[in-house]
């Protein structure tokens, strides 16, 4: 078994743009990293105003969107005694759009607060509190009573509070928690620690609130079932009594109950698709309620083609799912897009790129997204949301019932949109359990679409090993699909008898654009690596000729990854804020033709969308040079100029730069200029290095635990130890001792204590312990590992569980010293109360084991896997230590 360990500081930083207040509102939009063209046109007196249901919209409505009170408390408060400020409802608190910007976190409560008039109720009348979504649990209070309870980040829920109203003003309270990774419910990509594919967390009220008045006796839900071979389409209406209904459709009045299907016949149908997305209108009544709908005649099914290929079938015709994987995020809104024109937007752009098919990725989006996908004509794959869980842990029990309980709602909730052609179960075994279980309780509950019961069912490069197409065959069960995810190439999945072959997820390829980056310090990615917009063009073609002939063997759809940059990921084909495009829309058009027709109804998009051309050179580098050694000396210009250094590995005008950026700071501790100093100190010599050792306590304040320390101990290594290890610069000289194979330690430690104090000392002792084991160096190693950890390793926050795994997992593999050996497990037991996972319970199970600690080790190994029962390495351990063998490496074992 192979363990490897990475130290590795992360960057992070933020461009920014300027707040926009608005007057007489205690509103302001709060600086981050980048904005979108909508942005300024946000305001408490037109967030999201649009009537957010439009598959049961009713004309008596209240939208509740505004400046909401809010507060953020321990988790046992029972109340919010005091608010700090104004939210703007729905975007959420750590979103710029919110005018507040703060990160939830697991142990914290948020709470918002605000009145409203009691709406006008007839006799009889029953008033509803409506929520798009609230990310994740949130209780309602009105007038101090509580009105409901929901679960869930990504589904809508409804509270009669008729009874809980007075006249004159109400006062409405939710009280919300988002544990996120440390608690049980989806949370799809959200994290406390973003970085590469995980992003910012959106909790909170993140879609429309509203209220509405409706008659005792009201419509509570519509279920559309279209019929194109009967060419009918069945309605059942939701009510909480059998009474009357009319439904008016395709120009026929029926009557009918509610809760029983009514079959209306629609003549000469004319068929929803991405070319002729067309809508029919749907009114219903019940007594005095009326609501309007619509819906979309299509079908879609798994056929063979006249060459008798499985493919997917849209209305008896064969189409090709030419797909992009849209994560529906926003750089000012986060989960919540800024306008209904943004939220359109999206779309547009995708469909004037050429695609017909949208793979809705980890995420549910509000009802008008879906609503825009059915007028634009837009196929789309809608994931579920996976379990809540740990990479290396299994799925629990609690966190399994909750992801069953908000899928099924998924399911209700978008079961209308003619757009929605396929249901994804599960992706790349995030949380994947009981796959041919779910997989068949999906098709069963809708069996109109399709379900993919396992994208990226295997990860390859291109390349198809028979291992992965033994793992795709199966987890593949009761799908209709075969899918696998190949970065960056396209690769065909295995095949099986009755099911299309799917390419789940290709691409990635990565461009960075500076000035449109949410984060222009950190060096943003994509799969293989990033490249120039010219050389995206070659290579986004290239792909696309191998997935024609990939077609040709039986390819039913492809999802490109992805249409807009994500945060971190560089990888779109256009940028985070929607105003730069990698590839023209025209060319993109062009290469899609060459594997399927691009719909027609794409004119007049492209004027729409409007994007600017990315540069198609590799860079514009030598200009910035050159206009530094002229003089060019403003603050914009220095920062884009070090980070585009950093890019181009030119380290000597890297330093100069930032230096000279960071002596013209007037406020050295603000968030934005904290993250750049981070990132772009490298020396003590650096203009930054004072900053951070002079004002530790102030710098962790802002930027959080140890982050000034691990800076300041990067820089010092650079300068204090990096020179006099064997083959550093310092080395060439005899009269430092540290010409032989090992550092003169004694004489690092005398010179970093002298400049740096405990501090100084702190680094040397872990670079010590790190050179040690890199080289081998087991006699140094076991003198130094637990006075290290003792004195510093056990409370520094860049000290994770994964890196003390992995210094075990050595002592383990090397040392035959009892008294060593004990102290290390108290070492791993210590990573144990940090973060459990498969590997690290193995390895504090063999040091037990190597103790003669037989039946504590065959504990913690039967833990280890569970956590990861497929795991070989695990199983042969866990046979050895019940049958009384080593598992330690024994002479001639080329693991040794």
């Amino acid at each position: 078994m192979k363990k490897q360990w990475i130290m590795a500081w992360l960057l992070l930083g933020h461009a920014a743009f300027t707040g926009c207040a608005q007057q007489g509102t205690g509103y302001q939009v709060q600086p981050g990293a980048i904005q979108t063209r909508w942005t300024n046109t946000v305001s408490p007196s037109n967030a999201l105003k649009e009537y957010p249901r439009p598959q049961l919209q009713r004309k008596n409505w209240t939208n509740l969107n505004g400046l909401w009170d809010y507060a953020i408390t321990d988790n046992d408060a029972a109340t919010a005694n005091s608010y700090e400020g104004k939210i703007l409802v729905p975007y959420p608190l750590e979103s710029a759009l919110s005018g507040v910007k703060k990160a939830l976190q697991p142990e914290q409560l948020l709470w918002y607060r605000r009145n409203f008039s009691q709406p006008t109720v007839q006799e009889g009348e029953r008033v509803l509190l409506n929520f798009g979504a609230v990310g994740w649990e949130a209780t309602v209070y009105v007038n101090g009573q509580e009105a409901g309870y929901h679960t869930g980040s990504y589904t809508a829920f409804s509270l009669d509070i008729t009874s809980l109203l007075k006249k004159g003003s109400n006062e409405l309270v939710v009280k919300v928690s988002n544990p996120l990774e440390k608690g049980i419910g989806p949370r799809g990509k959200q994290t406390l620690s973003p970085g590469a594919i995980w992003y910012t967390p959106s909790s909170g009220i993140w879609q429309t609130a509203w209220l509405e008045t409706v008659p005792a006796d009201h419509i509570g839900g519509i279920r559309i079932t279209p019929d194109v071979d009967r060419s009918t389409v069945t309605v059942i209406v939701q009510a909480a009594s059998d009474a009357a209904i009319t439904v008016q459709a395709a120009g026929q009045t029926v009557k009918g109950k509610a809760n029983t299907p009514i079959a209306i016949p629609v003549a000469n149908p004319r068929l929803w698709t991405p070319d002729d997305p067309y809508l029919y209108d749907l009114a219903i009544t019940l007594g005095k309620d009326q609501v309007k709908s619509y819906f979309g005649m299509r079908k879609v099914e798994i056929k063979k083609d006249e060459k008798g290929i499985d493919r997917i079938f849209l209305n008896n015709k064969y189409t090709y799912n030419l797909g992009t994987l849209d994560q529906g995020f926003w750089p000012d809104g986060l989960y919540t897009a800024p306008t209904d024109e943004a939220l359109r937007f999206d779309i547009e752009a995708i469909k004037a790129m050429g695609f017909n098919t949208i793979r809705k990725h980890i995420k549910v989006e509000p009802a008008r997204w879906y609503y825009h996908a059915d007028k634009l004509g837009m196929l789309v794959w809608q994931d579920m949301v996976h379990p809540s869980v740990k990479f290396g842990k299994p799925v629990s029990k609690e966190a399994k019932a909750q992801f069953e309980k908000e899928s099924a709602e998924i399911l209700e909730q978008l079961y209308n949109y003619p757009s929605i052609t396929t249901w994804v179960a599960f992706n790349e075994s995030w949380g994947e359990y009981d796959q041919a279980r779910i997989t068949q309780w999906i098709k069963t509950t809708d069996p109109t679409r399709l379900v993919n019961g396992h994208s990226g069912a295997a990860i390859v490069d291109g390349n198809l090993p028979d291992h992965a197409s033994r793992e795709i065959i199966n987890k593949s069960v009761n799908s209709d699909m075969t899918d696998v995810h190949s970065y960056p190439p396209p690769t065909l999945p295995a095949k099986m008898p009755g099911k299309v072959m799917v390419l789940g997820e290709f691409g990635g390829i990565g461009v960075q654009v500076p000035d449109h980056q949410w984060d222009d310090i950190a060096s943003g990615w994509g799969y293989g690596g990033t490249v120039s917009a010219g050389e995206m063009k070659k290579r986004y073609a290239l792909m696309t000729d191998s997935l024609v002939q990939q077609e040709k063997r039986g390819l039913s759809a492809s999802i490109y990854t992805q249409p807009f940059d994500v945060e971190s990921e560089q990888n779109g084909i256009m940028t985070y804020d929607r105003e730069m495009i990698k590839i023209p829309f025209s060319e993109l058009r062009a290469i899609h033709q060459k594997l399927w027709p691009t719909t027609r109804n794409y004119a007049g998009l492209t004027a729409h969308i409007k994007a600017k051309m990315v540069d198609t050179g590799t860079t514009g580098y030598k200009d910035l040079v050159a206009a530094y050694e002229k003089g060019k000396r403003d603050p914009s210009f220095l920062r884009q100029l070090t980070v585009r250094a950093r890019l181009e590995k030119d380290k000597e005008m890297r330093t100069k730069a930032a230096n000279d950026y960071i002596r013209q700071m007037k406020d050295p501790f603000q968030e934005r200029n904290l993250q750049f100093i981070k990132n772009f100190t490298y020396s003590a010599s650096d203009a930054g290095f004072p900053i951070l050792y002079n004002n530790i306590a102030k710098v962790n304040a802002v930027l959080g635990k140890d982050e000034a320390e691990a800076r300041i101990t990067y820089a010092i290594e650079n300068d204090e130890i990096k020179p006099y290890l064997p083959g550093g610069s310092a080395c060439k000289n005899p009269e430092n001792g540290s010409t032989g194979t090992r550092p003169d330690w004694a004489s690092i430690e005398k010179n970093a204590v002298k400049k740096y104090g405990r501090l100084g000392q702190e680094i040397v002792w872990q670079s010590r312990v790190l050179w040690s084991v890199n080289n081998k160096d087991w006699e140094a190693y076991e003198q130094n590992l637990i006075p290290w950890f003792k004195q510093f390793g056990s409370n520094r926050k860049w000290i994770g569980a994964g890196l003390l795994n992995s210094l075990g997992w050595s002592v383990f593999e090397q040392s035959t010293n009892p008294a060593f050996l004990e102290e290390v497990v108290k070492m791993t037991a210590h990573a144990l109360m940090l973060e459990e996972d498969a590997l690290l319970l193995d390895t504090h199970a063999n040091l037990l084991y190597k103790l003669g600690k037989k039946e504590e080790a065959l504990k913690y190994e039967e833990k280890a896997l569970a956590y990861d029962p497929g795991n070989e390495d695990l199983q042969k351990a866990f046979a050895k230590m019940k049958a009384g063998q080593p598992t330690w490496p024994q002479p001639g074992d080329e693991s040794k």
